[in-house]
């Protein structure tokens, strides 16, 4: 068992530093608001800290899920960030969805110290958090993903090395695109079905055995079906997502006009209040 750190407990990081804790890694965590540190040590033991570098100084592993890179920056290279306090020989693993520009930025900061970084953003929203059933993509050296590999088996169930560092965070650019595209489909194919009267759950149960399945359609169309919206993975955050994968697009001389209409949907449900709705919340754009 590991001594490790944890920052940023929101709806993905809080119950994937609790998996490791209740694997037997002593954690030490630390969010910016510290009544959020203080609920999860209750729920899981370990321990918490003020800073970043509180909370990183004698750990082995240090991990991260925050909100993007200015955000990344502040907890690592930052007056109180963690990068103050590892000794080296230590591994980053940064689990945000970041670009790959500041993974590669971060990486070089750390090797100059002795230390490692790897980019490992994550698949599989709030209930493959809660599961311990995530997808994780990593970028980072061949020896340090052998190192970490198994300690992140507590919350995920795929771990794969995708290559250098970076190339973690662009596997879940293109993740993201597919995702936009198959939510908008699912989104447009309901619609169909509700205003042509059929029978939903007939419609889907069916379908979703056949060539158009997939884990949003079994995940999410009943939750479309009765409108609820409030939980997942925010229409805020999928914005600041897409907005990352569709600047690499740019910069590689590819395109992705898919993707970028469905980014402006959602916009729209963004300007209908819907910031904070799961992804799956297209189809109020189509009612």
């Amino acid at each position: 068992m590991s001594k490790l750190a944890w920052i940023g407990l929101g709806v993905m990081g809080f119950p994937m530093a609790g998996h490791l804790a209740k694997a037997g890694h002593d954690v030490t965590v630390y969010n910016r608001s510290p009544a959020k540190a203080d609920t999860w040590v209750k729920k899981y033991g370990g321990g918490s800290a003020v800073t970043p570098a509180a909370a990183a100084e004698g750990a082995e592993i240090v991990f991260s899920c925050v909100g993007n890179d200015d955000d990344l920056r502040a907890v690592t290279t930052g007056p109180d960030g963690a990068f103050n306090a590892m000794s080296p020989g230590t591994y980053y693993v940064d689990c945000t969805t970041t670009s790959a520009d500041i993974a590669r930025e971060l990486a070089t900061t750390l090797k100059e110290r002795g230390m490692h970084f790897l980019d490992a953003p994550v698949s599989g929203g709030q209930a493959g958090a809660e599961n311990g059933q995530l997808t994780v993509m990593m970028g980072g050296s061949q020896s340090a993903f052998d190192h970490i590999a198994p300690v992140l088996d507590a919350f995920a169930r795929k771990v794969t090395r995708i290559g250098d560092i970076g190339t973690g965070q662009t596997a879940k650019m293109v993740n993201q695109l597919c995702i936009a595209g198959i939510v908008q489909g699912l989104a447009e194919g309901i619609s169909l079905a509700e205003k042509a009267g059929l029978n939903i759950p007939a419609v889907m149960e069916t379908i979703a055995a056949g060539a158009s399945g997939s884990w949003q359609m079994s995940n999410r169309w009943k939750t479309m079906a009765s409108g609820d919206y409030k939980f997942g993975f925010a229409v805020d955050w999928m914005r600041k997502d897409l907005g990352i994968a569709l600047k690499e697009v740019g910069r590689v001389g590819s395109t992705a006009p898919v993707a970028a209409l469905v980014d402006q949907f959602y916009g729209d449900v963004q300007r209908a209040g819907g910031g904070q709705w799961d992804t799956s919340s297209l189809l109020t754009r189509l009612k």
